[in-house]
């Protein structure tokens, strides 16, 4: 499943709403989509039976939680949520970091380089919002990669 395809099958219902637009919401979702997969292979291994709940609850806390803060009407109270977005997408990152041993290293840097890539629009966004800098060091992230991880979405198997 490429991220194309993913878009091609999202109801009216989700891509008439506002915050379709916001492209870090779009890959959140997708992220989440994903993260179902990845849950479902890594729940079947008593080792990382509470990792999968853990990593799915934080990747689907992304896009909620954007959610919820592009329904607020101050842009402090949208940046809170985005910020609680941010901090799910950290979390989710170390899970995934976690799983790659049953995932597979391929399934497992590809969804780092997705959610880095969700990172760094949240990290963008909360300034914006919250008129003024978030406490974060300076990261160099590359372009090149962003198109990859959207056209090039690898799935773990289903052992």
């Amino acid at each position: 499943m490429t991220y194309e395809e993913w878009l091609s099958s999202i109801s009216e219902e989700f891509t008439s709403d506002p915050v379709w637009h916001m492209s870090v919401y779009r890959q959140a979702l997708f992220l989440g989509e994903l993260s179902w997969f990845d849950a479902s292979k890594l729940v079947k291994d008593n080792r990382t039976r509470n990792l999968s709940d853990q990593l799915y609850r934080s990747a689907g806390g992304i896009s909620t939680n954007i959610c919820e803060g592009f329904s607020r009407s101050s842009g402090k109270d949208q940046a809170r949520f985005y910020e609680y977005a941010l901090g799910s997408a950290r979390e989710a990152r170390d899970w995934y970091y976690k799983g790659r041993h049953i995932l597979g290293e391929e399934v497992a840097i590809h969804r780092v380089k997705l959610i880095v890539h969700i990172i760094r629009q949240l990290s963008a966004l909360i300034p914006h919002k919250r008129g003024y800098k978030i406490s974060e060091g300076e990261v160099i992230y590359s372009l090149a990669d962003d198109i990859q991880i959207l056209t090039t979405v690898p799935m773990p198997d289903s052992r």
